[in-house]
């Protein structure tokens, strides 16, 4: 059966929810699953797609997106799925300032994660599920998944959310606060520069 998509046109932001995430709804590319809602990752266009099985396809689509593959020494923006102690898996959402039409997966190691004291690195003190970092590509590993590094000073976590989902603020390299809590959270900040400030705001990321 083919698809047919809905005519309906919402224009949306990053961090702005979309609707439930249920049994009916599943989020597509440009979004990620937060408390229960699908969330979008990109300022762009809400697309909606009824999909063979009945459920409803929820994607974000950006105008600026391109065809590009990520290659070596390429900065990357991509989100963190999942945290272990030896490494991180990422959704690599953006390359340099254009944005994916899809994903690519991508893995930061323990050893990648700063350039000094590589052996006391903990995984959980520097990222945690749906950070938003910004990462370089090593090369292409296993699998077709990106192998990433953050040992730089401007690489490593630019968005964040506290535990009750409130964008966090950097208060030093190591450290974020929830601006209403006060509660402070371990991360390897990025120190972001000026023009990485504008590559995000043109990215939507």
């Amino acid at each position: 059966m083919t698809n047919k998509e809905s005519d309906k046109c919402l224009i949306c932001t990053p961090g702005q929810r979309i609707c439930l995430s249920d049994n009916q709804y599943i989020g597509g590319a440009g979004t990620y699953t937060r408390q229960g809602y699908i969330t979008s990752c990109l300022a762009g266009v809400v697309k909606v797609t009824s999909q063979h099985d009945k459920r409803i396809l929820i994607e974000v689509r950006s105008g600026k997106e391109q065809t590009v593959v990520p290659s070596a020494g390429d900065v990357v923006t991509a989100r963190v799925t999942q945290i272990n102690p030896r490494w991180a898996r990422c959704a690599i959402l953006c390359v340099k300032d254009i944005v994916l039409a899809e994903p690519f997966r991508g893995q930061l190691r323990k050893e990648d994660v700063r350039a000094t004291e590589k052996d006391r690195v903990e995984m959980y003190k520097c990222f945690r599920p749906n950070d938003i970092i910004l990462a370089r590509v090593l090369s292409l590993g296993d699998a077709h998944s990106y192998v990433l590094s953050t040992a730089e000073n401007e690489l490593g976590v630019v968005i964040a959310y506290s535990e009750e989902g409130t964008p966090m603020v950097p208060v030093g390299w190591q450290e974020m606060q929830c601006p209403k809590t006060y509660v402070k959270e371990l991360r390897k900040v990025a120190k972001v520069l000026p023009e990485t400030i504008s590559n995000e705001n043109a990215t939507g990321v």
